[in-house]
């Protein structure tokens, strides 16, 4: 596994593929690797010739108030994971590689990082456009691997593909869960035992709300309030949303169809968690 620190660097390999026609699958991350980045990579190695994983720690996607600080870097770990699971291509930019000092330009996609997230974190979705902007230009993926945990983000940066005509495939792939039901997150490892039990409540919620849909329940409120009740009954969870929106769109519903996405966002502590479930209304 080769690792490259520099944006010359990284070019200058890109190069070199064009010339061997070789594909390349990109799996964007900022480290503190787990299960749930394992997957992406695998899916990207089943089918392109090379495997390129990014780690780096975006500032821009950060608020104020938000633990860049303490975000965990795992480096030395995140570097043997890769290795074990056959990444040709590590890139490691210092931020400022990527962000010079006369760095001026941001990304924005506007009506899919209005609600939810966007709303929640302000700035947030304006980083991720622009740190994703720059590394599939750097890059130059044939297809890049994004989980479906961060549904939102996933259909930002498809938005933003077809936007800008971007030649790069972006791939949803599964959620990856631990045992008992609560989404892989580098936060994770911030959770007390307690408090584990207290954020698996969401899946349980988000699942509550799936099997009242699957029942044929098809007023938003109803399946709202099935969800709410569940994490009512957890002390120390805090809700910020819990929505049924278009799949598509995010836009919220008053009544299920087609394919919806149910969206949910906790906070427990100073720990804030995020998951999601896509369901299609039985005909």
């Amino acid at each position: 596994m080769r690792i490259i620190r520099s944006i010359r660097g990284l070019q200058t390999w890109r190069r070199k593929q064009d010339i061997q026609n070789a594909t390349i699958g990109f799996v964007p991350t900022m480290g503190a690797l787990h299960e749930g980045h394992l997957s992406l990579i695998r899916q990207a190695r089943k089918h392109c010739h090379n495997v390129v994983v990014s780690i780096f720690v975006n500032p821009l996607q950060f608020g104020p108030a938000e633990d860049l600080g303490r975000y965990p870097r795992t480096i030395q770990s995140d570097q043997a994971l890769c290795r074990e699971a056959g990444v040709d291509l590590l890139f490691c930019p210092s931020s400022t590689q990527f962000y010079p000092k006369d760095f001026q330009t941001s990304v924005t996609v506007n009506q899919l990082s209005q609600r939810w997230e966007g709303e929640a974190r302000p700035t947030h979705f304006e980083g991720v456009t622009t740190v994703v902007t720059k590394l599939l230009c750097q890059v130059r993926p044939n297809q890049a691997y994004f989980g479906q945990k961060d549904y939102q983000q996933l259909l930002v940066v498809k938005q933003l593909v077809q936007d800008l005509n971007i030649e790069t495939r972006i791939v949803r792939c599964p959620t990856i869960r631990e045992s008992d039901g609560l989404a892989l997150s580098s936060r994770n490892q911030y959770l007390s035992e307690s408090q584990r039990h207290q954020a698996a409540s969401l899946t349980v919620a988000l699942r509550q709300g799936m099997q009242a849909i699957k029942q044929g329940a098809t007023m938003v409120r109803v399946i709202q309030n099935s969800m709410q009740e569940i994490l009512s009954a957890i002390s120390g969870v805090k809700v910020e949303y819990l929505a049924v929106c278009d799949a598509k769109t995010l836009e919220p519903l008053t009544r299920v169809r087609g394919q919806v996405v149910l969206l949910g966002a906790i906070q427990i502590g100073t720990i804030r968690l995020i998951d999601n479930l896509l369901v299609k209304m039985s005909l």
